[in-house]
């Protein structure tokens, strides 16, 4: 792999993707190019979570139309959800960030969760670390906020945002306590909408309750209104030491001894032998485990 990795940066899309695709689908050499990686930089990695329909590709899109005119190269990884029934997964990310999509700047790559309860696979770490060695100067981890994916993109990203609406403020209550723990700073996106004013107050006091101070920001993504004050924030957040640096690396490390563990189980395999053990009447599924 030394041709792909010394033609890695970001001058080189074709390589880029070439050096994604080796170590998405585990194709020869990929452990030997993520070993090789060298960081030419250090490059934020900022997770984009929240609930469908926040808006958070309109507000990736905004923050990179500011990013690009400052001269910043940037690159995505748009994590879609893979289907529990036919794995498939529609990696529309693209599509909602086509006024970027063939920018010189700017690389965008959907990702399938394949599986992954949390909606973050191993593979997300080591396509964003292929990204960091490309030298990309910011690179965003937009993923959908349904369950455990929230506190996950923790594990991954240096600054972690999280992006609600104001119809969320009906939940304020329910917000789990790990999303206040992993949350850098709150986004609360269609603020020109009712009720936005009351719910990023209303956050801003449960944060201070739990003595976090965690910084909520109001944005209209669609007007790339409250765009430069949120950018402002991931420069700054840039120059803090990040106190989380021991919990990042343990994450990252436990999902990948994870993956590389369960590397020889497949998902849609297991599915074809349950199927044909549960015609036993004596079917036991702590027995038929018991071989993994």
């Amino acid at each position: 792999m030394p041709g792909i990795l010394s033609a890695l940066n970001t001058a080189n899309f074709k390589t880029v993707a070439r050096a994604l695709t080796i170590v998405e689908n585990d194709l020869a050499g990929a452990n030997e190019l993520l070993k090789g990686l060298i960081f030419p930089k250090k490059t934020p990695i900022i997770g984009i979570t929240g609930p469908p329909g926040a808006g958070k590709s309109t507000l990736v899109n905004a923050l990179i139309s500011n990013l690009i005119n400052d001269g910043s190269k940037v690159a995505v990884l748009a994590i879609d959800p893979t289907s529990p029934f036919n794995f498939g997964s529609l990696l529309g990310d693209r599509i909602r960030m086509s006024g970027h999509f063939n920018h010189p700047d700017v690389f965008i790559r959907s990702l399938a969760t394949r599986g992954s309860l949390g909606g973050l696979s191993g593979k997300t770490i080591e396509m964003s670390d292929v990204l960091r060695a490309a030298g990309f100067d910011y690179i965003f981890i937009e993923t959908v906020g349904v369950g455990q994916s929230e506190v996950e993109i923790a594990g991954l990203a240096d600054i972690t945002m999280v992006v609600l609406v104001p119809e969320s403020g009906d939940e304020i209550q329910n917000i789990k306590s790990g999303l206040m723990e992993i949350a850098d700073a709150f986004i609360v996106n269609k603020a020109d909408r009712d009720g936005a004013d009351i719910f990023a107050n209303n956050l801003k006091k449960i944060s201070q309750q739990k003595g976090d101070g965690i910084t909520v920001f109001k944005t209209i993504a669609s007007q790339a209104t409250g765009i430069d004050e949120i950018l402002a924030f991931i420069r700054s957040a840039q120059n803090i030491k990040n106190t989380r640096t021991e919990f990042l690396l343990a994450d990252k490390a436990y999902k990948l001894i994870q993956q590389k563990r369960m590397n020889n189980i497949n998902k849609a395999e297991l599915r074809k032998k349950i199927a044909g053990a549960i015609a036993n009447p004596c079917f036991n599924l702590y027995s038929f485990i018991e071989k993994y």
